[in-house]
């Protein structure tokens, strides 16, 4: 039998099923203390408020970012490194899409949370311009500096505002599905699709065909 998580990490874990499901403003401490049947007193022995959990949240999605977002090591990229890194991305909008939708108002209200905020962006940027040279230096893609500066801006501004942008288009904002993010990785995949060299394109129309997501389904009418 695996052993029972320990008190702290319970109430992290299920912070982030509230927060992603009905949003970081509409759950309180009571919320989540009620939700996981303690006392809120018994809560603040682990968290003195809910920017400490949310602090602990960003700090575990920075952790998963920061771990695939790098070029491998000893060796070049190539195509199927290509479908990693958008999966791996998928995966961690997915599992911390609260911190997508509620980003602002979580950066507004946590001036230390924003601190760190801006450091990991510029990270990411720097460590994405990285790996889209290391796909032209493959030959995978064929691009200058200036547009790979371009594409890397391009990407993160979707990755970024993907699910608020989805938010936009339904009454309820937690009604949101993992097929509806994969739309938005093929979003930033399609940015590619002129600078591709040709002896790859048959190997990427695959990579687009398992992301596509039919517009209707990702915009109700």
């Amino acid at each position: 039998m695996a052993p029972r998580p320990k008190t702290r990490d319970r109430i992290v874990q299920e912070s982030l099923t509230l927060f992603n499901v009905q949003g970081e403003r509409n759950v309180t401490t009571n919320h989540i203390a009620a939700h996981l049947g303690m006392s809120p007193g018994n809560l603040y022995y682990h968290f003195r408020n809910k920017q400490e959990i949310i602090a602990e949240l960003f700090a575990l999605y920075e952790a998963q970012v920061d771990d695939f977002l790098r070029l491998p090591e000893g060796r070049e990229v190539t195509v199927e490194d290509k479908t990693f890194y958008l999966e791996a991305l998928l995966a961690a909008m997915w599992q911390y899409r609260f911190l997508h939708r509620d980003l602002e108002h979580l950066l507004e209200s946590d001036p230390e949370l924003a601190a760190r905020y801006r450091l990991f962006a510029q990270r990411c940027l720097d460590h994405a311009q990285l790996i889209y040279r290391g796909f032209v230096h493959a030959g995978i893609l064929l691009m200058n500096d200036a547009q790979v500066e371009a594409l890397t801006l391009n990407s993160w501004i979707i990755v970024t505002s993907w699910v608020r942008f989805l938010c936009t288009t339904r009454t309820e904002s937690a009604d949101l599905s993992e097929d509806m993010l994969r739309r938005g990785i093929y979003q930033v995949l399609a940015l590619e699709g002129g600078y591709l060299a040709p002896e790859v394109q048959p190997a990427v129309r695959a990579l687009y065909e398992r992301l596509y997501v039919p517009l209707e389904l990702v915009i109700p009418d």
